[in-house]
């Protein structure tokens, strides 16, 4: 049985006069084609042979044995067909008629094709367009691209905007250099069957490469971030995470931790904390902490005393997304809030620091290094307790 061998197409298949050259160095080589596929070309290995190959164009995607067999009696036999190009050898030393003696001719068998890949280009385009435009009011319509990229749910979309990009190229580049063939043809300049072929096989094989390693990659960060996202209940006692902690915040030992609110899977969702994982963040912490003052009730008699926190922790990959990352948190947490009211202030051991207060409510966002780190707190703690509990646990991170 005869041993058969895959390779990777040289180039974009409306590129005759390379696959028809390619095809003969092939069996230069010992490898005579059997099948061409959308990437890949199936040769089965034999003795070197000098041989021909001309592609014959034609909307009918098969051809009938009645055109075989003309064709054979002019020394070409069929070997296989891909969309609507059709393969025929001839061994060299037959010296077979061309196929075409008339370029002007040959011009009119590309005419349906030219059309087809006219509006085959318009349907990319048009879905390229729509895809583009649902990207970006994923990643702009909250006002927060940077948190959205990070987060990262928009990849797999990125991706395949990207593949939608290249197929409109591709497309498009179809669509005129067959009419660029047609032209040729008509001026009675006939197709280059020795045309090289080299230079677009590599072009060809690294962005292939490319294209299976991103596809790839991306693929896998789904399943990444789902094996490696979990949510537990926040121990009453400090753990070692790079978080604000209610108590340390209030300082007060009378305070103590309520009955939950919430519960499920077993979680108490009052007093949590969450992990994710992202490529641009691959630490990212989110807890919810509240708490109980027996004895000590709001200013407002509105009820006992309930001081709660909020932190959400960034440890990036890329430092320089940090300032537009805080950009983005007080984008997505100041509600109705003016943007005046978020200050920024100087700190020592900080890169970047924004406090928000409001009565019993206070923010901070803060970054130093590769972390970020915003922190909302309910409570009457002054505002210096939130901000220097931040500073002592985002060095955790910063390096």
């Amino acid at each position: 049985m005869n041993k058969t061998v895959h390779k990777l197409r040289p180039s974009d298949y409306w590129r005759i006069g390379e696959h028809e050259s390619w095809f003969a160095d092939m069996a230069d080589q010992g490898l005579h084609l059997k099948k061409m596929g959308i990437h890949f070309a199936k040769f089965v290995k034999g003795e070197p042979k000098k041989m021909r190959y001309r592609i014959d164009v034609s909307i009918k995607k098969r051809v009938t044995s009645e055109q075989k067999q003309m064709y054979v009696e002019s020394g070409w036999d069929y070997v296989t067909s891909y969309n609507f190009f059709h393969v025929f050898s001839s061994p060299e030393e037959l010296n077979a008629p061309e196929l075409h003696t008339d370029p002007a001719e040959q011009s009119y068998t590309l005419k349906e094709l030219d059309k087809r890949l006219v509006l085959s280009a318009s349907i990319v385009v048009v879905a390229m367009v729509l895809l583009i435009g649902m990207l970006t009011a994923l990643v702009f319509l909250d006002g927060t691209p940077t948190l959205a990229i990070i987060d990262g749910g928009v990849i797999q979309q990125s991706i395949l905007s990207i593949f939608i990009v290249y197929s409109a190229y591709t497309s498009l580049q179809a669509s005129i250099s067959i009419r660029a063939l047609r032209r040729q043809l008509i001026e009675g300049k006939p197709i280059d069957h020795h045309a090289s072929w080299k230079k677009h096989y590599r072009l060809h094989s690294t962005i292939a490469f490319l294209f299976t390693f991103i596809v790839g990659m991306s693929a896998i960060v789904p399943f990444v971030q789902l094996t490696k996202m979990d949510t537990k209940t926040l121990a009453e006692t400090n753990l070692d995470l790079p978080i604000v902690r209610l108590a340390d915040v209030e300082e007060n030992p009378t305070m103590v931790r309520g009955e939950p609110t919430y519960m499920s899977d077993n979680v108490d969702w009052g007093n949590r904390y969450s992990y994710y994982w992202s490529p641009l963040a691959p630490v990212h912490y989110e807890t919810d902490e509240e708490g109980i003052v027996p004895g000590k009730m709001w200013e407002d008699k509105s009820g006992e005393y309930t001081p709660t926190i909020r932190t959400e922790v960034y440890q990036l990959n890329i430092p320089a997304l940090a300032d537009n990352l805080i950009v983005d948190l007080i984008e997505r947490y100041r509600y109705e809030e003016d943007s005046e009211d978020y200050v920024e202030t100087e700190h020592p051991d900080l890169d970047l620091l924004i406090v928000h207060e409001d009565r019993e409510w206070k923010e901070v966002f803060a970054a130093k290094g590769k972390a970020v780190m915003y922190v909302s707190y309910h409570g009457y703690a002054d505002i210096n307790s939130v901000v220097e509990n931040t500073v002592e646990k985002i060095k955790f991170i910063s390096e």
